[in-house]
This record gives structure tokens, sequence and C-alpha cells, in this order.
């Protein structure tokens, strides 16, 4: 039998409509999404459904949104005979996987996130700060510009061997991408900046990870029923005593995902399931590992497509 890593997209890969075939056709999906409302006070579906689009891109709405959506699809995945060994999220990607794994309840996982994309959103709002998604340049030379650039500006998210994330101040970041577009040796270089409203995984999150520290101090975390990869480490993670300390510091540290992926595969992991909105970290996948296969479920067609 296959060996089924899950993984759930992260912050970005949002549209308006997504999710909504999922919550049409299962109960279970229904389910997800009325607790989600519930814990997040509004109504969350209405965003993620109808929008508009500068709702729903909000941080403090994108992220419970990716989450719900992430979570529907499981639901529908489960129905029709998932099975999986393991659990990887992409930077709010973890949060998912956290309820997917058993470390944290349905209920908690939505609070835990409704206080991180609040304290995120707080943040964002008194820093100027930007990303940009930088493909072509090894993440070698990628870390040398950030170096030579004036002002704050550092890689965040190791995505793969061709692709990282900068970010820091919005004139920084800027620059960086500049520079890294002038000088690289690699044959195309691509700059995209990013669809969030500040640079996540750095410094300027760290007002952001102090209050969401103190909040998860009153959350029961579990050890997971599943195996867990983890941002921060890049491998899996084995203890869950201070998970509270880890959710804080996972906000300002970059997201080792070229790693994760590595650790995944060396344990002999064939499939990569992604969950939530889009494809990003199906490519990613494709991208990085050889032999191995990569879908992505986010609707009924593709629900269909993997288990066809």
């Amino acid at each position: 039998m296959a060996k089924n890593v899950l993984l759930f997209s992260g912050q970005g890969s949002q549209y308006v409509g997504m999710g909504k075939e999922l919550y049409d056709s299962s109960d279970s999906a229904r389910a997800v999404a009325k607790t989600a409302c519930e814990v997040l006070g509004y109504d969350i579906c209405g965003i993620m459904f109808d929008g508009p689009d500068e709702e729903l891109n909000k941080t403090a709405n994108s992220q419970p949104a990716i989450m719900l959506c992430s979570l529907m699809a499981l639901e529908c995945a489960k129905e029709k005979g998932l099975h999986f060994d393991g659990v990887a999220g992409h930077s709010l990607g973890e949060y998912a996987a956290m309820v997917a794994s058993g470390v944290v309840s349905v209920q908690d996982g939505f609070a835990l996130i409704k206080a991180r994309a609040a304290a995120m959103q707080k943040a964002a709002d008194d820093n100027d700060g930007a990303m940009y998604a930088i493909i072509g340049p090894t993440p070698q030379e990628i870390e040398s510009a950030c170096e030579k650039t004036e002002g704050y500006v550092v890689p965040v998210n190791y995505n793969s061997p061709v692709q990282t994330v900068i970010a820091g101040e919005s004139t920084a970041a800027e620059a960086a991408g500049k520079l890294i577009s002038e000088t690289s040796s690699a044959k195309r270089v691509k700059v995209v900046k990013l669809n969030v409203s500040s640079a996540f995984h750095s410094k300027l999150m760290q007002s952001a990870a102090d209050e969401l520290l103190e909040f998860a101090k009153g959350i029961t975390f579990k050890p997971a029923d599943k195996e867990f990869y983890s941002n921060v480490l890049g491998e899996k993670l084995t203890d869950f005593s201070e998970m509270p300390q880890l959710l804080a510091k996972h906000i300002v540290s970059p997201v080792k995902f070229t790693n994760e992926l590595a650790a995944m595969q060396a344990a002999g992991y064939t499939d990569y399931i992604e969950l939530g909105p889009g494809k990003v970290l199906t490519g990613l996948v494709k991208k990085t590992l050889d032999g191995v296969r990569a879908v992505n479920i986010e609707n009924a067609d593709t629900l269909e497509k993997a288990f066809g």
C-alpha cells in the first residue's frame, strides 16, 4: 500500500469561491464549516464563497478561510476512503495539519487560527512589509543578495531548490528582488510579489508571536497520531510538550519546506496529497522530488481525479 502524506495549503492560495463544491457535497464538510463559523463568531463561508476579493485577502479572513477549505477537503477525501500516515503544512497549513493528526480539536484549531490571524493582521497593519517569491536562483545566491541589501530583508520560505521567498521591509524586499534579477547566474530569474499583507515569518511579526504564545498556553495539545513534519525543524516533530513556544517561533522563523520534503521521501512517503485551495504545494513536490506522486484536492473534479 502506498504511504501517503497530507499537505495543507498556505496563505496566498485563497480565491473567492474556494470550497463551495466541497461544502455543497458533504454533510461532514458542512459540519466543519459550522464549527468554524461558531468559533470565529462570523460567517467565514460567506466571505469564502462570495468575496469580495479585498475582504477575503485580509489576513484575518484568509487564514481561517484557507484552513476551512483544507479541512473540508479532508472530510470529503475521508469519505472516499483516504488513508494517510503523515501530515505537513506550509506556514498556516500546519494548523490544519495539527487538526488532521489529532494534536488539537477542530474547535481549538480554529480558535488558534483566529488568534494567529488577528495578531498577524495587527502586526501587518503596524509594519510596512512585503514578500517576494524568487524563482531560478539558488537559496545561497538569494541569501547573499539579502545580506548585501540595505534595510531588513531575509529568506523566509525555502520552497524548492529553485524557489525561495524573501520578506522584510517593503523597500528592502523590492531592492533585494531587483538585485537578484540583475546579478544572479541563473539562466532565468522571476521575481513575483506575493498576495499577502506583510512580511510573514520575519522579525516584523514578533508582536504577533508574543501574542499567540500567551493565547496558545490556554489550548490543550496532544501528541500527533500521525507522523507530523515541522516547518521550523524541517523534519519530523516528535516532542509535542512545548507547542505554544513552537507556534510562536513558527511565526518568525523560515519555512524549511525543502528539508521537510527530503525527510518525508527518506521516510518512504510515495504519495503527496495537497488539501486546500490551489496546487502550489503539489507543484513544489514535483519540482523537488523524483519518483513520487503528487495530487491536489480542492473541489469535486480534483477529488474525483485523486480517487477515480
